[in-house]
């Protein structure tokens, strides 16, 4: 599935990744089961929801480099249900998450996630 990403999207991650052929360590997709728009990140992001995606519908964790930097060899993520990393948080390892009980043990259907960092 190719990357859909808007102008300013297609801007930032050239700017950052050295190119949309970089390597990422984390991709966000609006909706279940990796579809819809996405956003790829190797660094935080305060608040997803502006002007990137609506919402978060699945997760991929990956290891790569980091703005030039030296391969990770464990990637891990904090995601936060709040803007500007607060409320609950998840511990995310290298894996696929397709939807919200994939990263969450929580039994309320809250998917909502806002933030995210490197840890």
């Amino acid at each position: 599935m190719a990357a859909q990403l808007s102008a300013p999207e297609q801007a930032a991650a050239s700017k950052s990744h050295g190119g949309l052929g970089g390597s990422y360590e984390v991709t966000v997709y609006e909706l279940e089961n990796f579809q819809g728009k996405r956003c790829e990140l190797s660094a935080e992001c305060p608040n997803l929801t502006d002007s990137l995606l609506e919402k978060v519908g699945s997760i991929q964790v990956e290891s790569g480099p980091s703005r030039g930097g030296p391969v990770l060899s464990s990637c891990r993520w904090l995601a936060f249900v709040c803007r500007a990393f607060r409320g609950e948080q998840f511990v995310l390892e290298k894996r696929d998450y397709p939807c919200w009980d994939a990263w969450s043990s929580s039994r309320r259907h809250n998917d909502i996630l806002l933030s995210l960092r490197p840890l």
